[in-house]
């Protein structure tokens, strides 16, 4: 990114609370488009590597955390509190991180909550050394983790464009998307081996070793503050700036329409998807190498799937591959319902994952790509919000029916469900102007893409 993006926006600017007007394609001629910023593939492996480091240390205390609790407690109670303490902190959070993604420097948000996240655990594992294990240290653990999480998310999300070039987006999330499956994969298993060889207290150990690894390695990438333009009554109240990204969402047709598909995805595909194991130990057997089987198709077509999209997917419409992957998912969660054989079972839980990076990647990258630089910590700030609230929605719906019909049926209704969704969605006439201005807007990016890789 060239330092004009850390520049004050001109004054000619269009109001960020209005949609914005579409750039026009035929006039974005390739010499006029900007240089790459120099150094920028270096700063994007150091953030990267950093950020992978930073992600296997949390999710082996996430799997160990889970592990320890079902074995010590037995309870499914705990197991439900500990999912409480473990989300709904971010989702609050998340709210606030937002606008401080857009005030603050981003590198040093991240730095920050990685470092009290890591505290935090270092701190619960002295306890646990010295005898103090109760549910409650571990539940507010978990609570502060969960905070932290609110405040990176959408910072990290809003200072990836600060360091790759636009044209360049699509293809590092993928990349991005790819080393989150891969962590997927590898997690669980060296989780398991650390827990079992030592204890859980061992697990916050490597978990604290690995976030000042990655803070150190985020330390080295340069990271400018955005600059943001005041408004004629002078600097805007942190309430001001909340208040003012919900107006951006709400007079921005296409940021609003992401956001809504992002709710509908989770909580009619995401939530029923949390069912399958349940599916499958009731149709196909108990067997604990067929729930492995069911977590390995989905974690390795994630892994494939994320490969495609770094390799291919940069030179395609991003709105296009967004209704395309939705649509999937409806299709292979009416498979998932009328499997009556594991391994065609498993092969639609392949697809699932496969999907999985279609839809997240470019949905990503059209909002840092569209979003003004000023607004994208607050847009992502809600993007986590809808996720964090969707999820535990669609499992307080399809939990319960699923001790009551089967998850075969749930799994076909909310196929089919998504399909009238999203053809309701793509027929209303916002939501044909919001597909359209999005294409419109992502159009000279794709078109960049195309150019550089000529």
């Amino acid at each position: 990114m060239t330092d004009d993006a850390h520049a004050p926006a001109s004054p000619a600017q269009p109001d960020p609370r209005a949609p914005q007007t579409p750039p026009d394609v035929d006039a974005s001629a390739d010499d006029t488009t900007p240089p790459d910023r120099p150094g920028w593939v270096r700063d994007t492996v150091v953030f990267l590597s950093g950020q992978t480091v930073s992600l296997f240390g949390s999710m082996l205390v996430q799997y160990a955390v889970l592990w320890h609790l079902t074995l010590e407690t037995r309870s499914g109670a705990v197991l439900a509190l500990s999912s409480v303490f473990g989300f709904l902190p971010q989702a609050v959070v998340s709210i606030f991180g937002g606008v401080w993604a857009d005030r603050h420097n981003r590198k040093l948000l991240v730095v920050g909550a990685d470092a009290t996240i890591a505290v935090t655990t270092l701190a619960l594992a002295l306890l646990m050394l010295s005898g103090h294990d109760d549910l409650w240290l571990i539940y507010a653990a978990l609570a502060i983790r969960s905070a932290g999480a609110g405040v990176q998310t959408p910072a990290v999300a809003s200072l990836v464009p600060q360091i790759v070039p636009t044209r360049h987006l699509m293809r590092v999330n993928g990349i991005n998307a790819t080393i989150q499956s891969a962590m997927m994969l590898v997690a669980p298993a060296a989780a398991a081996a650390v827990y079992a060889s030592a204890d859980i207290v061992a697990v916050f150990l490597v978990d604290v070793v690995t976030a000042v690894i990655g803070i150190g390695m985020l330390l080295l990438v340069p990271v400018a503050t955005i600059v943001r333009t005041q408004g004629d009554d002078g600097p805007t109240s942190y309430f001001g700036d909340l208040v003012g990204g919900l107006r951006y969402i709400a007079g921005h047709a296409f940021v609003r329409w992401v956001l809504v598909l992002f709710a509908v995805v989770f909580v009619l595909i995401v939530a029923p998807s949390y069912m399958t194991p349940l599916m499958v130990a009731r149709t196909f057997g108990p067997e604990v190498w067929k729930l492995t089987a069911n977590e390995l198709a989905f974690s390795i077509g994630m892994l494939v799937g994320g490969a495609v999209v770094a390799v291919w997917a940069a030179k395609r419409s991003r709105v296009g591959l967004i209704i395309g992957s939705t649509l999937a998912f409806g299709g292979i969660s009416i498979g998932l319902g009328v499997s009556t054989n594991l391994w065609v079972f498993l092969g639609f839980m392949f697809l699932l994952g496969l999907a999985v990076p279609f839809f997240s990647t470019p949905s990503t990258t059209v909002l840092q790509e569209t979003v003004e630089p000023e607004m994208q910590g607050r847009v992502f700030g809600f993007v986590g919000i809808v996720m964090a609230v969707a999820m535990p929605l669609g499992m307080a719906v399809f939990g319960p029916l699923a001790d009551v019909v089967s998850v075969e049926l749930l799994l076909v209704l909310a196929g089919v469900a998504l399909f009238v969704v999203v053809g309701v969605a793509l027929a209303m006439p916002s939501g044909r102007r919001a597909v359209e201005d999005a294409r419109r807007q992502s159009a000279a990016t794709e078109k960049d893409a195309v150019t550089t890789d000529a």
